[in-house]
């Protein structure tokens, strides 16, 4: 099983994910350690991504992602996944990108059953606060709101777990283990 920690900039997807990866033992793999070095130097002076700057980015985590379904491994993946076409990306590839542009292509269905979106959402004020307290970061907090403005939260058929960031992390990883537990329990189709 995946689950993609997905949202805006300065949620707790790294804090939430580094959390779940110690209390479930599963690898995480951080979204930002994939982003090409021109994407870093953008985000860096402040300029906001563009759907082209993020392309090769998601294809690399949807290889890391592919990598791990097929050894039947389960893991963590943070990664922002603002738009609906990103979380298809993710979980198709460049298959995602054909269907998006050709109308007589296959529709892709929606979700894919071993991999869940956890779905980090909060108010604006909370995470600019956030992201205005950090060190470290590349991404500058003058960059949330054109964060907010592209992101598209997922829908009920994305297979998604929405979790809101007033929780603590460890009241966010119980909703998570729970899911799990309810996953492990339930009858596959």
């Amino acid at each position: 099983m995946i689950y993609i920690i997905m949202g805006v900039s300065g949620c707790g997807k790294s804090t939430l994910g580094a959390f779940l990866s110690e209390k479930l033992g599963w690898p995480l793999h951080e979204g930002d350690n994939f982003h090409p070095q021109g994407n870093i130097e953008k985000m860096a002076r402040g300029e906001p991504l563009t759907d082209q700057d993020r392309l090769p980015w998601l294809l690399k985590l949807h290889e890391v992602i592919e990598r791990e379904r097929a050894s039947c491994s389960d893991a963590l993946v943070a990664c922002s996944a603002l738009k609906r076409l990103y979380r298809q990306i993710l979980l198709f590839g460049s298959k995602a990108l054909a269907s998006s542009s050709d109308p007589d292509q296959d529709v892709l269905p929606p979700s894919s059953p071993d991999v869940f979106f956890l779905f980090l959402h909060g108010d604006y004020d909370l995470i600019q606060q956030r992201m205005v307290a950090r060190r470290g970061h590349y991404m500058k907090a003058e960059l949330l709101r054109s964060q907010f403005d592209v992101l598209e939260p997922p829908s009920d058929e994305e297979n998604v777990l929405p979790l809101d960031i007033r929780r603590g992390v460890a009241d966010m990883a119980m909703e998570v283990e729970k899911h799990i537990i309810s996953l492990m329990s339930s009858p596959m189709p």
